[in-house]
């Protein structure tokens, strides 16, 4: 039965490997003013949750990580390509304590850039996929396509006036958890499994993805700057509609939500009014109730993992949820 240091050993070890194989990925390739961005982007080691996906649910349903390397690296470079379009569109100057494509090189290349890592993804998910009627590229397009989607609505909510929780549920659904969604199915497909395995844990990455978000939000306003890597208020700087603002909308009476109603007015705040937003935040109490859908989320993810036969490989699931709701970064 796999411990949790196991655990720990097992997910070194496998980012280990993926790192070593995407630093290979656009090695020889030219021309450098296209390539070198893109290895800029691959370089800077994340959690490589995506491709982790890919290979836990592969061996889940009965396959090997070999058969689902190349697929796992093409999941990662589509979310690189995903984070140079938001990291665009959000203004950031940060990612993971690094500058941003577009501000270390310029708005053009940061574009082009990405562009070329969601073809050079493509390229790695066609390399081994020779089954018939497999639905791999289904899976990767939809992903794409919802996250796609999911940004348009985070930006259009920039500028609503009135947005529910539902509604941010829905965005929040397409824009990250549809990604993790898209993990698990094709890392499931890959490795074999049934109707019923590929769909519960197509389930499982939606729900993880969803709770991811919330905690990422929750991060944003009362993570650590150097261990987040990202401006500790940017999406109240932006003016984003997250759980935590919208929760704190629904909550707060009298000058609290005129205070609130006036972020969608002025369309964010200045960086020197987020503590004073941190404190409101605090009083009405909404950093427990985001705490709460994390854990709601996580829960509904963990339940559907009953479907995978293997003790070891459920547990391996179970600690990467828990993991990622006590992230700090």
């Amino acid at each position: 039965m796999i411990s949790e240091k196991d655990y720990h050993s097992l997910i070194e070890k496998e980012r280990k490997i993926i790192d070593a194989k995407l630093k290979k990925v656009l090695a020889k390739r030219k021309p450098r003013s296209l390539y070198e961005p893109s290895d800029y982007i691959l370089a800077d080691r994340g959690k490589r949750l995506r491709p982790l996906l890919v290979l836990f649910s592969a061996k889940a349903v009965g396959g090997t990580y070999k058969n689902a390397y190349n697929a796992a690296l093409a999941v990662e470079m589509l979310h690189n390509f995903t984070l140079v379009h938001d990291d665009i569109m959000d203004n950031a100057d940060k990612r993971r304590n690094k500058l941003t494509v577009h501000v270390k090189y310029d708005l053009n290349t940061a574009i082009l850039a990405g562009d070329g890592l969601l073809a050079v993804a493509y390229e790695y998910l066609l390399k081994d996929l020779i089954i018939p009627g497999n639905d791999v590229v289904k899976y990767f397009t939809k992903g794409l396509v919802e996250v796609c989607e999911g940004q348009s609505l985070d930006k259009e909510f920039e500028l609503e006036k009135s947005v529910s929780i539902n509604d941010y549920k829905i965005m929040i659904t397409k824009k990250t958890a549809a990604m993790a969604e898209m993990c698990c199915a094709i890392g499931a497909q890959i490795g074999g499994g049934s109707t019923s395995e590929i769909k519960a844990l197509s389930l499982y990455g939606r729900n993880l993805g969803i709770a991811f978000q919330i905690q990422d939000d929750l991060l944003d306003m009362y993570g650590d700057e150097d261990a987040f890597g990202k401006k500790i208020g940017g999406d109240l700087i932006e003016g984003k509609k997250t759980f935590l603002f919208l929760k704190a909308l629904e909550k707060a009476k009298g000058k609290e939500k005129t205070s609130l109603e006036k972020i969608i007015v002025n369309k964010g705040i200045q960086a020197g009014e987020v503590e004073d937003y941190t404190n409101l935040y605090q009083k009405l109490g909404v950093l427990e109730d985001a705490q709460k859908e994390v854990v709601k989320y996580t829960h509904k993810a963990l339940r559907q993992i009953t479907q995978i036969k293997n003790e070891s490989d459920k547990l391996l699931f179970t600690f990467l949820a828990h993991s990622l709701i006590t992230r700090t970064k």
